[in-house]
This record gives C-alpha cells, structure tokens and sequence, in this order.
C-alpha cells in the first residue's frame, strides 16, 4: 500500500490546481478591444519643381547606366537626348546651353538626379557630345522652357 507524505499531498494539490488553473484560462470569453484606429498616411510631397530659366553646373550619364531603367520607367539609351532633373515632371522638353561655348540641344527630361550636391542636370552621352562637353565631364549651362510643345 502507499502512503503519501504531506509534502507529496501538497505537490499533487498544487499541480492540479494549476491544471484546473490552465484549464480556466482557456474556457474565459476574451474581452472585446477596441478597433485599432486606422494610421494616417503620410504623403511625400513632390519636390519643388524648379523655376526656368536656371542656370548651374551640367554632367553627363556614364555607360554604366546604359540600358537600365530611369526613374520614369524608360530604357536609359545613351543616344537619345534626354536628361535627368530633381524636379522637372517627366517628359518636360527644356533647352540647354553650354555658357562656355554658347551650344545648345534640347532634351527630354526622363530621370530624377543628379545627386551629386551643385549640380542642376545630367544629360545623356549623346547631349554631352552635342553641348561639347564629354572631355571635360561637366559644364555651366542655361536651362530654358523648350520652343518646341
């Protein structure tokens, strides 16, 4: 026969009240909370967008973008006369001259930069060539509104 020691009984009572504890726990009906209250969405303003004419430091795209997607979702094709610019929407057509040599080619605004701190447009290799510009990497140059629509 066996004969349980209190401190055995003691142990035996305590496990089967936490079992019986557990148990309670889980048949309890949850308490409604409150509906989570929807975030507030915060929008990124669009940048300034800038005033022309403008005048400021140009630089040209290097072959190492050639082929990859712009910030409008065009091909960056090095031969065709496009540029980027912080602010200026997408498709913009702005004219461009080189103040060193009085040059000018108009481009097609297609991407966002350039991110380099003084600097106003980067111009696709083709307009770097046209504004005479690809030896020396970059340039002072106008931007003005197109004459073309």
């Amino acid at each position: 026969m066996f004969f349980a020691t209190p401190h055995v009984l003691l142990g035996f009572f305590c496990l089967g009240l936490l079992l019986c504890q557990g148990c309670a726990m889980l048949q309890r009906t949850p308490v409604p909370t409150q509906p989570e209250t929807a975030k507030p969405t915060i929008k990124k303003s669009p940048p300034m967008q800038a005033k022309l004419p403008q005048t400021g430091k140009a630089s040209w795209y290097g072959p190492q973008h050639q082929g990859k997607r712009t910030a409008s979702g065009e091909i960056f094709d090095h031969t065709l006369f496009t540029a980027a610019h912080a602010s200026l929407p997408f498709g913009t057509k702005i004219k461009v001259t080189n103040l060193a040599n009085g040059k000018s080619v108009e481009v097609k605004i297609n991407d966002r930069g350039p991110f380099i701190d003084n600097r106003i447009i980067d111009l696709s290799l083709a307009a770097a060539k046209a504004l005479g510009m690809t030896q020396t990497g970059t340039a002072t140059v106008r931007l003005e509104p197109s004459s073309d629509p």
